[in-house]
Order: C-alpha cells, then sequence, then structure tokens
C-alpha cells in the first residue's frame, strides 16, 4: 500500500485497542480479529489508550449519526468514505431497504473483501474519491448519509469542496459527517508521536468555525457540533482522561481542540 493507503492502520488499530480496554467504548472486535489476523505490528504507530479511545469515540459518534438517519429513512443510502478496514456497516446493521457502500482505493476494497466478512462491505467501490466517476454507479433518487473518519485530513480544502459539491449534486437530500479537525489539531501532529505515520500526507489546514464549511456549498447547513466532551461515554473513560474531558468540555474552543464530529445537511 502507499502511505495514503496504509493510514488505514491508525484507525484501525486504535479500535482494536480500544476493544481491548476493561471498558471499550466502541467495542469493535472485528477490528480487534483483523488485527490479529494480519498480525500487524501496531506498536510502532505508538497509539496511547487516550488515542485508542479518542479514535473509538469518534467512530461510534459517526456510527449513531448513519444510523439515526437510516432510522428516519429506511431506504436511504449510505456511504463510508475512506472506509479503510472498517466495518461500519456490520456495527449499524443498515435494514434490507438500505444500501450501504464503502469506498476507498482498489487496493484497499481488495484487502477489504480478503479480510472481512461479506456482510461488512455490502458494496464496495474501489476509486480514487478525488475522481469524479465512482459516484455514476450510485442512485440518484434516495436521500444519502455520507460519513467520513480521518479522511479530512488528507484532503486540501480544494478538494473537500469539491467531494462535497459532486456529492451535493449527486443525491436529492442527505446529511454529511466527518471529524472536526482544528488548526491546533494541524500543529499538535507535527510532533505528536502517533501522527508520526500521517504527518508527511495530511493537508487539511484545520476548521476552528464549524460553520465554516457552510461556504463550501449554497445547500450545505450545519446540524450540529459535537464535541466529544460532552458525550456520555466520557463516564467511561479511565480516571484521568475523564477528568481531562470534564475540564474541558465547558469551554467549546478548548473541547475543539480535541474529538468533534460535524454533522451537515443538504
Amino acid at each position: 500500500m502507499t502511505p495514503l493507503q496504509a493510514s488505514l492502520w491508525l484507525t484501525l488499530c486504535g479500535r482494536a485497542l480500544d476493544n481491548r480496554l476493561p471498558h471499550p467504548i466502541l467495542g469493535d472486535k472485528m477490528a480487534d480479529e483483523v488485527v490479529r489476523k494480519v498480525g500487524y505490528d501496531y506498536k510502532k504507530l505508538r497509539i496511547p489508550s487516550s488515542s485508542a479511545i479518542y479514535i473509538a469515540h469518534r467512530a461510534k459518534k459517526l456510527d449513531e449519526i448513519a444510523q439515526r438517519f437510516i432510522a428516519r429513512h429506511p431506504d436511504a443510502v449510505g456511504l463510508d468514505l475512506g472506509a479503510g478496514l472498517d466495518s461500519r456497516a456490520l456495527r449499524i446493521s443498515p435494514p434490507p431497504t438500505a444500501d450501504w457502500y464503502d469506498i476507498d482505493f482498489p487496493e484497499v476494497i481488495a484487502a477489504r473483501r480478503e479480510l472481512l466478512p461479506d456482510d461488512a462491505t455490502p458494496h464496495g467501490i474501489g476509486a480514487d474519491l478525488t475522481g469524479s466517476t465512482w459516484l455514476d454507479t450510485l442512485p440518484t433518487d434516495r436521500p444519502a448519509v455520507i460519513v467520513a473518519d480521518g479522511l479530512i485530513a488528507f484532503f486540501s480544502e480544494e478538494e473537500m469542496i469539491s467531494l462535497v459539491s459532486r456529492i451535493i449534486s449527486h443525491f436529492p437530500s442527505g446529511e454529511i459527517a466527518f471529524n472536526g479537525y482544528s488548526t491546533f489539531a494541524v500543529r499538535a501532529q507535527k510532533i505528536a508521536p502517533v501522527a508520526q505515520a500521517i504527518r508527511d500526507i495530511s493537508k487539511f489546514p484545520g476548521i476552528d468555525d464549524p460553520r465554516a464549511p457552510e461556504r463550501w456549498h449554497p445547500k450545505l447547513k450545519l446540524v450540529k457540533e459535537i464535541l466529544c466532551t460532552r458525550e456520555p461515554e466520557v463516564a467511561q473513560f479511565p480516571p484521568v482522561l475523564r477528568l481531562m474531558n470534564r475540564l474541558t468540555a465547558p469551554s467549546a474552543a478548548l473541547s475543539r481542540m480535541g474529538n468533534t464530529v460535524l454533522v451537515y445537511r443538504f
């Protein structure tokens, strides 16, 4: 895999390590199974338990967004952009009336088919997301929920604007959710050991104002900014991490320096 494709191991191993904690936040057994099956040396990524928890927490919030949308629109189309080896479809269990698509590079989709069970990837599309043709095979007459976990770090702002515009033009309505990526996070990854694997391939400048992406397209409107420091799962964090989150939770500015998820409708 290229360095960009191999970045999938960071989130996969984070979810696997969360699953090994006494009180996992996400409990992604499939991620743990894949890491063990491949024998991937996750220790070289230097993922601290706090980062594993944050990765799992972010994934859980994106799962909940997709589940709520599909509950309201049972015939929805779901997209996981830059899906990597995530088995989100297993976790959210969309009904037979909905269609779930995992989109990533062809090499990654091939790895998914080898390492994940069939029901973890109902529809896999191997494509470069910066291209314009991968949407052509998807329905155009149904609402869509689109999630992207970690993807934004590897896109320039211009590439994100182009991607969002193509999605909005393709579907009649829907929601787009992705993790927030502040300018503080951009600076922090230059020194954080856990970010070493993605330091040289990250491009996004950061978002400090959750309403800023509304300027990407006239139809894009902020639904919710999820500040993870204020979410109920914090009560399950280890004591020191729980205290840190409780102390920063009252401040939106401080909370945005950490784990956030942004949800927009169109």
